[in-house]
């Protein structure tokens, strides 16, 4: 099954070589697509010399948000991808375990297969979001998943496409998981051994995980009144 990869930039130019090499050289993978969300670095350079044939890219000149870049990314779709990954620019080598959540989306097992990764090395705070997250979902759909804010997920091209568009924010894989799940599709979580920059304990690391959880909040909230009223 024809297989391609969506990664959506910012300002990744120490790590999105290392994430590119982790996945060029899998078999199953057919298609690399980054949209480059106008990073302030060397983001684009990296990009432009990065020798691969699978790879397609797309440079932003402003920052948009990462709803948009994967906006992007879905139009630059290959027309025979039946399966599409989104995936995150800064997972550097660890990204070669993305073929965990391919594979069972190939082999028939559910419909989307998300990436839940191994606790955190260090304690970031995060345990008040992901339960927001996964509270949310179990709300609404009587189904319990860990990973719901993990962006590391392969759909089926026919449940993207059912999306009319990617919405933004934090709160964006929790308000997809819901439809998900209420449109009938099948999800299944996979453990990962994959590493990304971890939200630290700092202020700024705060200010971050309190922007999450509004969203999830906020979107969680705009779910429940769609879905009420179908």
């Amino acid at each position: 099954m024809f297989t391609s990869v969506i990664i959506p930039a910012y300002n990744e130019e120490s790590r999105i070589k290392s994430t590119l090499d982790g996945i060029k050289d899998i078999e199953k993978i057919d298609e690399i697509i980054v949209v480059d969300d106008g990073s302030s670095d060397n983001t684009k350079k990296v990009l432009e010399s990065y020798n691969c044939e699978k790879l397609k890219f797309h440079i932003q000149n402003l920052n948009k948000g990462k709803g948009r870049a994967l906006e992007i990314g879905l139009k630059m779709l290959d027309s025979r991808a039946e399966i599409v990954v989104f995936l995150d620019g800064d997972l550097g080598s660890t990204s070669v375990e993305v073929i965990k959540i391919i594979e069972p989306v190939i082999n028939g097992e559910c419909d989307v297969c998300i990436a839940q990764f191994r606790p955190a090395s260090k304690k970031g705070g995060m345990g008040f979001v992901k339960r927001l997250a996964r509270d949310s979902v179990y709300k609404q759909t009587g189904v319990i998943l860990n990973a719901t804010i993990s962006g590391q997920r392969a759909f089926k091209r026919q449940v993207i496409e059912k999306f009319e568009s990617i919405p933004d924010g934090y709160g964006v894989e929790v308000g997809m998981t819901i439809d998900i799940l209420k449109w009938g599709y099948r999800i299944k979580e996979v453990i990962v051994d994959m590493t990304h920059n971890e939200t630290g304990r700092d202020l700024s690391g705060f200010i971050h995980r309190g922007k999450q959880y509004l969203h999830i909040r906020k979107i969680a909230k705009a779910k429940e009144k769609e879905w009420g009223n179908k």
